[in-house]
């Protein structure tokens, strides 16, 4: 736990010293992804100094949140405890509630796998998907490049690129890579805007937001109304 104290007996107070600091939340959400190497960490967050990092993961880790494990084939790494990954919903629901005031981004913004990762699982609608037939999407965004299997069981998804992350198959998230995905696109930023309603498929690749670079583009269209985040709603469905 964070060594500054509020002094105030109460939840929020407590929840606060535990992942309140500059960084933690960030962590958190990467680790929600999988378990990490400090080096994919680094790399996840390129502008957190070493010794925060450091820092951050010591406090985590005397908090209860975060542990580090041998993990076959990965060495030593990081992963949430049972008790850290209660802090799912809480962070979606988070990401759904920043979403509303993101605006544009700045020049030196990035995405990174794990950030896409969970911004897809913020937007993922289960209701939507489970009136759906299944669909395997590629998705380029910069140098990242996700497979995303959706079907009426729930959201999947592996990490193509950059690739050599660990994998922890206990937590049953990892979509397949087997065969051809039915569409393939790239987007920039823009995405966000497909997402939030305001364009539909064909006006985002009207104003190149997205461009469909192999498999049916028809089915953009089922992934905008899978992948939504409506103004106003913080909760999931």
């Amino acid at each position: 736990m964070a060594s500054r104290s509020y002094g105030q007996y109460c939840g929020v107070t407590t929840a606060v010293e535990l992942i309140g600091e500059r960084w933690a939340l960030l962590i958190v959400r990467d680790l929600l992804v999988g378990p990490r190497r400090y080096t994919d960490l680094k790399q996840g967050l390129p502008k957190i100094p070493t010794n925060i990092l450091s820092t951050r993961l010591k406090e985590l880790q005397e908090g209860g949140v975060v542990r580090r494990v041998p993990l076959l084939h990965c060495g030593l790494v990081y992963e949430l405890t049972p008790y850290g990954r209660e802090l799912e919903p809480i962070v979606l629901a988070m990401g759904r509630w920043g979403f509303q005031q993101m605006g544009d981004p700045s020049p030196d913004d990035i995405v990174t796998a794990d950030s896409l990762t969970m911004a897809l699982r913020t937007a993922f609608r289960a209701d939507a998907a489970s009136t759906l037939p299944p669909a395997d999407y590629e998705v380029h965004v910069a140098d990242v490049v996700l497979r995303v299997h959706v079907d009426p069981s729930g959201l999947k998804i592996a990490q193509l690129q950059p690739a050599g992350r660990p994998v922890d198959p206990r937590l049953g998230t990892q979509a397949s890579v087997a065969g051809d995905p039915d569409i393939v696109f790239a987007a920039g930023p823009g995405i966000r805007r497909l997402i939030s309603g305001e364009l539909t498929p064909a006006a985002a690749i009207d104003q190149e937001v997205l461009a469909v670079v192999a498999g049916d583009a028809t089915l953009l269209e089922r992934f905008a109304e899978t992948f939504r985040i409506e103004p106003g709603v913080v909760l999931a469905a």
